[in-house]
């Protein structure tokens, strides 16, 4: 059996697994938390919580394979701290792996969110029988999980990875602090930030926009309105996405060039919107990469849909 925590900023789950004769993994049992109490209180929670599900299952703690635990980071993978990320405030150099391998006797594995979805994919998901691959959570922000040489690469000090602080424009949608940054122009608050541009424009000059009535609804804006109004037609929206599709396939290129994948899985809103922003990724792809390197790698939606969550703590106490 194997036991993961998801702890993420505005709710945190503990899910129970098993592993199946074929390597595949069953969801045995997911409890969601609000993460609303102070640090302690919330470990507490967590283990409580899990502690729980054991006893139902009638599972002891003995039997346990492994402790998987998936945060944001910053955190330190070899030192087992969670350092303070910015969506969990109070959480600052949290000696979470020590605290729980006292508690519950079993080793720990502590990765960011990023890395332990790549590792869920590479094992369960889109990513099987590979041993080179990328995973790009391309969701609220853009950040990866590298598989190299079949193995976990998040470097020395865990921010390998980090794709969206790349800058791609001199100007542009914010993301990751940078101005015309890969998060900028690749997430669900950079698509959000580029139809409030494209949306203003209009709004300015008398146009009437589809998916935005007046200037003072830009705020609501997100990418999934977005995606709808281009789905439908609109073609400011469809204008939209063509922008985030040619910019995904500038920072794949640079991907591309420089790792040489065999797969490159992406995750989130390039499986729901993956024919407004397929074409115009690959056809920047097409003129920007390395012809070999780009015949050589696939290019494809994640498999683990939304519960790739649950399946990235487990992933992570099954290595």
């Amino acid at each position: 059996m194997l036991l993961g925590f998801d702890i993420g900023g505005t709710k945190s789950a503990v899910v129970l697994g098993s592993k199946k004769k074929d390597g595949d993994i069953n969801l045995v049992e997911k409890r969601v938390l609000p993460t609303d109490k102070p640090v302690k209180e919330m470990i507490e929670a967590l283990f409580i919580t899990a502690e729980s599900m054991l006893e139902n299952s009638g599972i002891k703690k003995e039997a346990l394979h492994g402790i998987g635990i998936s945060c944001g980071g910053p955190l330190s993978s070899t030192k087992g701290l969670i350092l303070s990320p910015p969506n969990l405030p109070g959480w600052d150099h949290i000696q979470i792996v020590e605290i729980t391998e006292k508690r519950f006797g079993i080793k720990t594995i502590l990765q960011n969110d990023a890395n332990a979805c790549a590792v869920a994919e590479w094992k369960y998901g889109a990513g099987k029988g590979f041993s080179n691959l990328l995973f790009l959570t391309f969701g609220t922000g853009m950040g990866a999980g590298l598989i190299l040489n079949g193995a976990l690469y998040s470097g020395p000090t865990d921010l390998a990875g980090e794709i969206g602080h790349l800058r791609l424009a001199n100007n542009g949608p914010v993301g990751f602090g940078k101005a015309g940054s890969f998060e900028g122009f690749c997430s669900g608050g950079g698509i959000a930030q580029l139809a409030q541009i494209k949306a203003r424009e209009k709004l300015q000059l008398g146009e009437k926009v589809s998916f935005c009535k007046s200037i003072q609804d830009l705020h609501l804006l997100t990418a999934k309105t977005v995606a709808e109004a281009a789905l439908a037609g609109d073609p400011l929206a469809i204008d939209i996405y063509k922008t985030c599709g040619q910019y995904l396939g500038r920072g794949l290129s640079l991907l591309i060039d420089i790792l040489n994948p065999e797969l490159i899985i992406l995750g989130s809103i390039y499986g729901r919107a993956q024919t407004l922003i397929e074409p115009h990724m690959r056809t920047v792809i097409s003129e920007e990469a390395i012809p070999a390197s780009y015949q050589a790698c696939r290019i494809a939606p994640a498999a683990l849909g939304e519960n790739i969550g649950d399946y990235a703590a487990l992933a992570l106490a099954d290595i």
